[in-house]
């Protein structure tokens, strides 16, 4: 071995030895073609394991490390003759010392990538001996797991799938697959990376079938039962809730369970892919509520119609179906009814006597678990017993229901109810010539009553009204029967302790203290408690504590059903301690019950009270923000009109200036007249003018009065309401800085009017003048009529342009005197508003408050009742006071907020 080390690490440039040396290392360390000579003989293979020459040579091998590494650097050469004996070198050497070479490969540089690159190589040898040498690398080794999947390990494998066919292809396809299987299984980082990838959805194309689907080669049942197998990986009861959930709903999205529901229903599907598909379908819908919804639509393509889960029950009870398929059937439909409370109340709902088709044209669900119920087929027994039993589970609506349905027994006798049956059939016991197990049907039907009774009060009045049940479950328990029989005895000491336990002593005759009276006359408590304690240390019952799918090598294992050990181990220790308490006890016990139970109402009652409240406050406040929001946009529209304002002002300055310009060629226009002279109608009509502009000037007087009349009506009501709140202040300082603008505005207009009046003074100067010279000089007239017209025409126009703004100044201020009304009456009205939530919010303060010191004496009253329990002896659990001090805490955040 060490000359052929030596070979790899010196002759690295002649590939042919390089492989020779490759091979001959290969064939050294591998004992494939030796496990293959000798199959035929058990014995020889037993001895060869013992001394396996192929595991010393790879310690030798790899007790230099540089040995392995030589060898990742060998199989990244691309010579055919080198990677491939590399290749599968490697692969021997994981096979028979995994672990310790998983390390040295992991610690080396790269690698784990370097491996990655062979399901690139173009040549498919190299490529599908690579994906068998990453299958053996990925054995139990999360680290290298994670590496190969971000190493795009995913994207390459489901490529090589599709290439070869999906389903239909070779073995390449099923190695692709176990790879996948050992990068996915029980590693959670990895599922969400394919999860997030969106490779769910490419699943998909592999569970297409035709409709014929007879002929199936081995290889492909094979693929498809990993590919199933893959699917359950990701949705594994095992895995956590969050992850499962989120993978069931990408499923349901991506149109994957409709795919497995289609082969579910199809013809012609070999049995174990069947099988396998029902047990797939299982775990896809198991605690999903879309999922379950969706299956619950299925119809299966029959004449008529049937639901999907009704065929599934037909093969349940069917004793002529393979073992495996009902055990699936029944995973399936435990499955289906998971915590889904609605698929429980129809399933209970088919046997209600309302809702049973009277023309008995279609079989429903219901019928079919009775008649599963009361068959002679033992299996049938137990699944239909158990398949009832999860339609009850943590449901105590459905179990009071369950009580309404009545059975006709034969022609002329009057119904009897299910319990009664039940309860008849379990007294029968091996009177009935059944098929199958002895004890199974009794075990079958003692799970579905101990279910049915538990936690229901009710139920357990029915039964013990019944005055045949408790003497034949005390002379069950008393009698010294075999080891079969023990698991029996265990489940009646069951049942009648949940008798006990959950007795409301309506029944006279058969009050909790009469009943263990009874237990400590012809049982004895002990013997009672050591029947008890049979159920939990038999074999089979831990055996399907472990996991949630009924999985037993034959039918005679078929015992326990995993949520009922759930069930057992709740109630033992409960049982136990109540078959052991005086009537003393037992009565402080149920006056403590029900004082707690009023404080609970109570304490409930005013919680409701809180809620209300506090969602009333949350009302309030939302109104508060909307009227918040209401002013802000109302000053936000009194901000635009300011600066709609402000460009008029700048607009009124800029014709001001105008005017100003043409007063002055007015003047040298009148320098000219006084020279040339003027016509005596010219003059006369200058003098209308100006009574005009006199008039004009007067009426502007008497606005400008009764703006500024308005103005100090303003400020005299903002003065008075200057003591309310600052969100009001606000308002009413808008409202002040709009009036000093318009007082602002106004005194600009009077200085305007102010320009006007001198203005027209001068010209009554120019007049006097004018006419002075006119008398003097009569002959000027003839020559200056043409441009005294024009003065003229210029005059009426800017006469005319005066008047117009004067008329849009008046207009303006006319709606801004509107706009500041309407300002100051939305300032009273938010301010009225305010003040009622103010007194609102103090009453729900008050209101609160009363409640916080009835909560504090209710608490006060329930700790002394709890120091009293214990001191009784009686186990107090602490959820009530954790409940009260997260309620504490609420109200302290209530209290902060209605601060705040």
């Amino acid at each position: 071995m060490e000359h052929l080390i030596h070979v790899l690490q010196t002759d690295r440039s002649d590939s042919e030895i390089i492989g020779y040396a490759l091979d001959t290392l290969y064939n050294v360390i591998s004992n494939d073609l030796e496990e293959e000579e000798q199959d035929d003989s058990e014995e020889e293979n037993s001895a060869k394991q013992v001394d396996d020459l192929g595991s010393q040579f790879t310690e030798i091998f790899i007790k230099q490390q540089e040995n392995v590494t030589l060898l990742l650097t060998l199989v990244e050469e691309f010579d055919f003759h080198v990677r491939w004996p590399g290749v599968k070198l490697l692969t021997s050497l994981l096979k028979q010392q995994g672990p310790q070479v998983q390390q040295i490969i992991l610690v080396s540089p790269m690698g784990v990538s370097r491996l990655m690159d062979l399901l690139a190589d173009s040549r498919e040898v190299i490529r599908n001996d690579g994906v068998l040498l990453l299958q053996q690398l990925t054995k139990s080794n999360a680290a290298i797991q994670k590496i190969v999947a971000f190493e795009n390990a995913f994207e390459r494998l489901l490529d090589i799938i599709t290439e070869e066919g999906n389903s239909d292809g070779g073995i390449v396809v099923e190695d692709c697959l176990l790879l996948l299987q050992n990068l996915l299984k029980n590693n959670n980082s990895n599922q969400n990376f394919f999860k997030e990838g969106s490779y769910i959805q490419r699943m998909k194309p592999w569970f297409e079938v035709g409709d014929d689907n007879c002929g199936w080669s081995a290889q492909k049942v094979t693929n498809l039962h990993l590919m199933l197998q893959l699917v359950r990986v990701l949705v594994s009861p095992t895995n956590p809730p969050g992850a499962t959930s989120s993978c069931q709903k990408a499923m349901f999205h991506c149109g994957l369970l409709q795919q497995l529901c289609t082969i579910l229903m199809a013809t012609g599907v070999p049995a174990d892919i069947l099988t396998e598909t029902i047990n797939t379908v299982s775990e896809v819908i198991r605690g999903c509520q879309t999922n379950q919804d969706y299956f619950a639509s299925v119809n299966a393509p029959s004449n008529p119609p049937r639901p999907a889960i009704v065929v599934l029950l037909m093969s349940m009870v069917n004793e002529r179906q393979p073992f495996v398929l009902r055990c699936a059937v029944l995973y399936c439909f435990q499955c289906f009814l998971y915590k889904n409370q609605k698929g429980q109340g129809e399933i209970v709902s088919t046997l209600l006597p309302s809702t049973i088709d009277a023309t008995g044209n279609s079989v429903s669900a219901g019928q079919l678990l009775c008649g599963g119920l009361f068959s002679t087929d033992s299996l049938s027994n137990w699944c239909a017993a158990v398949a009832l039993a999860h339609a009850l589970q943590e449901n105590a609506t459905l179990k009071e229901q369950l009580l309404r349905v009545q059975l006709a027994t034969s022609i002329g006798n009057p119904p009897v109810s299910l319990l009664q049956q039940c309860t008849n059939i379990l007294s029968q016991g091996d009177k009935i010539d059944r098929r199958g197990s002895k004890v199974q049907t009794r075990v079958g039907l003692l799970m579905l009553l101990c279910t049915w009774l538990s936690n229901c009060s009710i139920a357990v009045t029915h039964f013990l009204h019944n005055p045949a049940n408790v003497p034949f479950l005390t002379g069950q328990i008393a009698e010294n029967l075999g080891e079969e029989e023990q698991l029996v005895q265990g489940l009646c000491a069951l049942l009648l302790g949940i008798s006990i336990y959950y007795n409301d002593n309506s029944l006279e005759n058969y009050r909790k203290e009469k009943l263990k009276q009874l237990i400590e006359k012809r049982i004895g408590r002990e013997n009672f408690v050591e029947k008890l304690g049979f159920i939990s240390k038999h074999e089979l019952y831990s055996r399907a504590a472990q996991k949630p799918q009924p999985s037993f090598s034959s039918p005679d294992h078929m015992m326990f059903d995993h949520e009922f050990t759930k069930l057992v181990k709740e109630l033992e220790g409960v049982i136990s301690k109540a078959i052991y308490k005086s009537s003393e006890e037992d009565k402080k016990e149920e006056e403590v019950k029900k004082t707690l139970e009023q404080h609970d109402n109570i304490v409930t009652h005013y919680k409701k009270v809180i809620r209300e409240q506090d969602q009333e406050l949350e009302e309030l406040k939302q109104r508060i923000n909307t009227l918040t929001s209401q002013n802000e946009q109302l000053q936000a529209t009194v901000t635009q009109q300011v600066s709609q304002i402000q460009q008029h002002k700048d607009q009124y300055n800029l014709l001001k200036v105008q005017l100003g310009k043409d007063t002055q060629h007015h003047n040298s226009h009148g320098d000219t007249f006084q020279i040339n002279g003027i016509q005596t109608e010219e003059v006369s009509k200058l003098k209308e003018e100006l009574e005009e502009w006199k008039n004009k000037h007067e009426l502007l007087q008497g606005q400008l009065k009764e703006k500024d009349s308005v103005i100090e009506k303003l400020n005299s009501s903002q003065l008075e309401m200057g003591t309310t709140e600052q969100s009001s202040q606000t308002n009413k300082f808008g409202g002040l800085e709009h009036n000093n603008e318009l007082q602002k505005e106004l005194e600009m207009l009077r200085s305007q009017i102010q320009l006007q009046s001198a203005e027209i003074s001068k010209l009554q100067m120019e007049n006097q003048k004018l006419q002075v010279m006119a008398t003097a000089d009569p002959a000027l007239g003839d020559t200056t009529a043409a441009m005294s017209s024009e003065l003229e025409a210029r005059l009426e126009q800017e006469i005319k342009e005066l008047k117009s703004q004067v008329k849009a100044l008046s207009e303006e201020k006319e709606a801004l005197k509107q706009h500041l009304d309407s300002s100051s009456s939305t300032v009273a009205i938010l301010q009225d508003e305010k003040s009622k939530l103010q007194r609102e919010v103090a009453e729900s303060k008050k209101e609160q408050d009363d409640l916080l010191v009835l909560l504090a004496d209710q608490d006060q009253k329930i700790s002394a009742l709890k120091i009293k329990l214990k001191d009784l002896g009686v186990p107090v659990e602490d959820e009530d006071d954790t409940e009260s001090g997260d309620q504490g805490d609420e109200d302290e955040d209530g209290d902060e907020e209605e601060q705040d």
